[in-house]
This record gives structure tokens, C-alpha cells and sequence, in this order.
């Protein structure tokens, strides 16, 4: 249930209907908007809602049919606008986050960084721990990855994100990275869903490779309901009976859940294709289709990359993507 009080509401009007919640046993989450003062009530068996309307101070109250509440567009209907010092997802700025698959050596990751930051990318993206399907394929550099990479994202202005793998890496992660991406393997893992929603961290939640885009918002709901409502939504490709590609690319999610969610959505063009030359159509595409934001493979010798060369472009690509970004974002009102 969503209580949205009047645009003059007093704080002893939004105490008294907090209150009352609590009483029937919501847990309430509040989220202040530009003009109201929005209350998600959730946990409870729901009331009549007339109840509630009667209270002083309240505008209107919605019943969410949906089985996610904080992540429904209702609970925020003018958006969520995810603020990392400078850079805002989901605002007007299409949030560019470029960077290796795999962090491999400071020479590398020194190389990237100075080439993605010159293209005005703000965020730089560096797997350290590698999920991979082989026991006996490169697994990642761990701490000191996400060192390297964070004196080489400071020395470019740049911020970070890269994948966690499960809650005893949150200590390391909390020093170094600046948002906490949980990968598509990981998307339904609970126990580490629970423990980022307690920190005060971004969560960049990729879809999962089988997952519907209810079952994506239920599991950024998990994240929500503990409390850090810092949450992204990414799109990276969903299985189907197409083998062309890696992953199928499901361009039509990114205006559903716009629409079904008030979350920032981004794009991972890298992961979902598979294919360097199929990366630049998709990312053009994901633009047009109102994402918020990019995740782009790029390496400097791909062809000697430790994991997914195939799928990461070279510098001088992704700078031609870029000029190309550049005129695409203007048609729907965003810039690069």
C-alpha cells in the first residue's frame, strides 16, 4: 500500500499516519519527492484503505497489486535519481561506466582507464573476482584488483563498480568500490541480496540470464525492503533458443521497466551480445530505448585478454561509439 500525503502536509500529519502504520504492523518506508511526501506500507495484511484516506493530511492512498512495492513506479513516480558524489543515474545524463571484463595488471588497467576517461566516461568498470563456468579458468586478482583499479580510477577522476560475489567480501568492497554490482548468477542469491540492503552502498543488480523482469524487481525489492533504496537495474541479455549471440539482448526491458518501475535502468551491450562488432548497434539502441546508463567493455589488446576479448572494444572503437552516442541522445532528451 502507498499512502502519498498532500503537498502541505505537516510533519506531525505524516507522524500520526506513520504511526497508525506501524500499529497495524507495516514496515513503512518514506521517500520525499518534489512536491509529496510518499509512504510505502508493506509486511502487513492490508486494510481498508479508506481507512487511511480519512487521516489528515493524506492526498490519496494506491493499493499495489504488484508483488514488489518500494521497486513500483507508484512508490515514486517522479523516479529515483541514484547520486554518487558527482555523477547522477537517472537523471538527464546518459551515466557511461566503461572498463575491462577482467582486471589483469596495473599496465592494463592504467592503459584503460586514461583512454575510457578522455571520452568523458565517469564510472570505470573491473571484474576482480571472476564467476567463471571452468574451475580451472582465470578467477581474477581479488583485493588487489580493486586496488589498482581504485588508484587508477582516482587518478582519472573516474569512479568505480565492480561485481561482488558473496557478504565476506563486502568489508574489501566497501573500501574500494564505489557501486557494488551484483552479477546475473548472484541476482537470486538472498542471503547476499539481505546484506547489501543494510549498507548505505549503490547496488548495480544485473538481470538474471533466465530471470522474467517481475522477478528482477522482486529481487531489487529485497534490496529495498531492508532498507538502501541505492538500487540499478541492468539489462545484460537473457537466454533463449538463439545461439548467434551470447545472450539474447531484451531492448524492450528497458521501456518496460521504466514504466512497471521508478528504478534507474542501465544497459550492458558487452555481456549480452558476445560479440565486439554487435556491441556498438546495442549500445546505440539501449540509448534510444531510455537507458540511464552503459556498461561497455573496453580493453587496450583484447586479443590477449584473459577473459571475453571477443566482446570488449578497442579504445579507438569505443571512441567512435561515443561520437555516435553523442548524436543519438539528443533525439530523446538526454545527453553523453
Amino acid at each position: 500500500m502507498i499512502v502519498i500525503m498532500e503537498e502541505n502536509a505537516t510533519e506531525e500529519q505524516i507522524t500520526k499516519v506513520v504511526d497508525r502504520l506501524v500499529n497495524e504492523g507495516f514496515d513503512i518506508h518514506r521517500s520525499t519527492g518534489a512536491r509529496h511526501t510518499v509512504l510505502g506500507a508493506v509486511g502487513a495484511r492490508m486494510t481498508d484503505s479508506r481507512e487511511y484516506e480519512l487521516l489528515e493530511g493524506v492526498h490519496e492512498v494506491v493499493r499495489v497489486s504488484s508483488p514488489y512495492k518500494l521497486a513500483a513506479r507508484a512508490f515514486k513516480p517522479e523516479g529515483t535519481k541514484v547520486k554518487i558524489k558527482d555523477v547522477i543515474i537517472g537523471g538527464e545524463k546518459v551515466v557511461m561506466m566503461a572498463g575491462p571484463c577482467t582486471l589483469e595488471n596495473r599496465e592494463q588497467i592504467e592503459a584503460v582507464a586514461a583512454s575510457v576517461a578522455k571520452q568523458g566516461v565517469q564510472i570505470m568498470r573491473g571484474g576482480a573476482f571472476k564467476p567463471r563456468t571452468s574451475p580451472y579458468s582465470f578467477q581474477g586478482l581479488g583485493e588487489q584488483g580493486l586496488k589498482m583499479m581504485r588508484e587508477a580510477a582516482d587518478r582519472h577522476g573516474l569512479l568505480t563498480v565492480s561485481e561482488i560475489m558473496d557478504s565476506t567480501q563486502i568489508p574489501m568492497f566497501i573500501r574500494y568500490v564505489d557501486i557494488l554490482q551484483v552479477g546475473a548468477r548472484n541476482m537470486q542469491n538472498f542471503n547476499l541480496l539481505k546484506d547489501l540492503s543494510k549498507l548505505d552502498k549503490p547496488i548495480l543488480l544485473k538481470r538474471g540470464p533466465a530471470a522474467t523482469i517481475e522477478e528482477t524487481l522482486l529481487s531489487a525489492e529485497y534490496i529495498m525492503s531492508g532498507g538502501n533504496h541505492q538500487v540499478i537495474i541492468c539489462e545484460r541479455g537473457i537466454k533463449t533458443f538463439e545461439t548467434y549471440t551470447r545472450n539474447t539482448m531484451d531492448i524492450a526491458a528497458i521501456p518496460v521497466i521504466k514504466k512497471l518501475s521508478h528504478l534507474p535502468i542501465v544497459a550492458d551491450p558487452s555481456h549480452a551480445t558476445g560479440r565486439r562488432d554487435k556491441v556498438p548497434p546495442m549500445a546505440r539502441a539501449a540509448v534510444a530505448a531510455g537507458a540511464d546508463g552503459l556498461l561497455i567493455e573496453v580493453h587496450n589488446e583484447p586479443e590477449r585478454a584473459l577473459c571475453d576479448g571477443a566482446q570488449s572494444l578497442l579504445p579507438e572503437q569505443f571512441d567512435k561509439l561515443m561520437e555516435q552516442l553523442r548524436l543519438i541522445a539528443p533525439a530523446v532528451d538526454r545527453t553523453i
